[in-house]
């Protein structure tokens, strides 16, 4: 019996323990652990309605497009948005999706490398509806960054984080 909680507690340990990081800032925060499997995401889909304009306000913003008869493609780095034509997520036969999904369903943030003035000059180039920022917000590395939003023309929220 002594010998099984121990094993347990070993377990729990290794798979829920907290790891120490040091952050950008030079100082110490929590990072919980992450157990072996799940790294980062490969992509994510979003039904689209306005092909067209969708295609040119991505294109605008300087990322790759890749066109198929089913779904468009969104590259930066090595991330990746699919785009789901409207004749695929309206068929009844498309199950590989959320069943509720339909524009405007996306909220999205993306890193912007560059200054502010860039990426207002790329928003406004892209045609980007303002709709806030910029703004102190935490993302996803755990810090603080100064955010801004828009809308892209299926009216998806795109928020463009710069962090210093």
């Amino acid at each position: 019996m002594q010998s099984s909680r121990r094993a347990f507690i070993r377990r729990a340990i290794a798979v829920g323990g907290s790891a120490t990081a040091v952050n950008s800032g030079g100082g110490r925060q929590d990072v919980v652990a992450q157990p072996s499997g799940v790294r980062s995401f490969d992509h994510l889909a979003l039904p689209m309605q306005n092909v067209d304009a969708m295609l040119s306000f991505y294109r605008a913003l300087g990322l790759q497009v890749t066109e198929r008869a089913q779904a468009c493609s969104v590259h930066f780095g090595t991330q990746m948005i699919n785009f789901h034509r409207p004749a695929l997520w309206q068929s009844s036969a498309f199950t590989l999706r959320a069943p509720a999904a339909k524009p405007p369903c996306g909220d999205l943030c993306f890193v912007w490398d560059g200054t502010p003035q860039a990426l207002k000059t790329t928003l406004d180039g892209a045609g980007a509806k303002f709709v806030e920022g910029p703004v102190d917000r935490q993302g996803g590395r755990q810090t603080t960054g100064s955010s801004v939003y828009v809308r892209d023309p299926d009216d998806n929220l795109l928020e463009f984080m710069i962090y210093s």
